[in-house]
């Protein structure tokens, strides 16, 4: 993998899971990484001294990022600590927050979901915006549910996970002249706190039986191909929506 020495990223939801994974990868190769955050400053913490423990350099900063004036927040802060620049932007805060039928499901629900999956995107998407240049890698987190639908319940998270995927497309078009690329992962069935809180056990194991590999990812392998398409070995992919799925579902 290519040095991403001297690059500052940005990682929205960076505290836990497939965020602090990404986040640790991106600092062992040598980024400055402004992990966000927004329910657990204790989780942030944790994930900024796994990457001081590895010699690399993070701040956390807490910003809700579902809130416009909350994103300006989260840029004054990555100019004050590190500048007036960011190579990479990583799109990772999202949520399912509850499995809910069309019948169950009201406006406040509607916003929550939308906001944190796809409005996130956008807005911060925006606000950085003037402060990459080419070279700068965006990358988003999508799901496999945009293209499947999802499991039962997730109608609103699939449908703001779809309107990722072609955000990233239109963005591609939009970006691609400036020199930034703009690319989204798009995982499946993955070993981490959301499946532990929103999929059964029978569930994970009957998905995993199916999968070609026979198992679930982890966080880790998300997070390489994140770090791929950050650096400059990934330098004409753009406007691509990737698989990491273990073989379930392709195009």
């Amino acid at each position: 993998m290519q040095s991403l020495q001297g690059k500052i990223a940005v990682v929205t939801g960076g505290s836990r899971d497939i965020g602090r994974s990404i986040c640790i990868h991106l600092a062992q190769l040598g980024a400055k990484v402004v992990v966000n955050y927004f329910h657990s400053e204790e989780n942030a913490n944790a994930t900024i001294e796994m990457i001081r423990q590895n010699g690399g350099e993070a701040i956390a900063i807490k910003a809700d990022v579902s809130q416009l004036n909350q994103i300006k927040h989260l840029k004054e802060e990555t100019i004050k600590a590190f500048g007036s620049k960011v190579d990479i932007l990583v799109n990772n805060a999202g949520g399912l927050f509850a499995r809910k039928t069309l019948q169950e499901f009201d406006e406040t629900f509607y916003n929550l979901v939308m906001g944190v999956n796809f409005k996130s995107t956008v807005f911060v998407s925006q606000v950085f915006e003037n402060l990459m240049s080419s070279g700068s890698s965006i990358i988003n987190i999508s799901s496999q549910a945009a293209r499947d639908g999802g499991g039962g319940g997730s109608a609103l998270y699939s449908s703001s996970k779809g309107a990722v995927t072609t955000f990233t497309r239109a963005m591609a078009k939009e970006l691609g002249p400036k020199g930034i690329r703009v690319n989204a992962v798009c995982p499946g069935l993955i070993g981490t706190k959301f499946h532990d809180d929103f999929t059964t056990n029978d569930i994970r194991e009957k998905v995993a039986s199916v999968t070609p590999l026979r198992r679930e990812g982890t966080a880790d392998e998300v997070a390489e191909l994140v770090a791929y398409l950050a650096s400059d070995k990934a330098s004409f992919i753009n406007g691509n929506n990737i698989d990491i799925n273990g073989g379930l579902a392709f195009s």
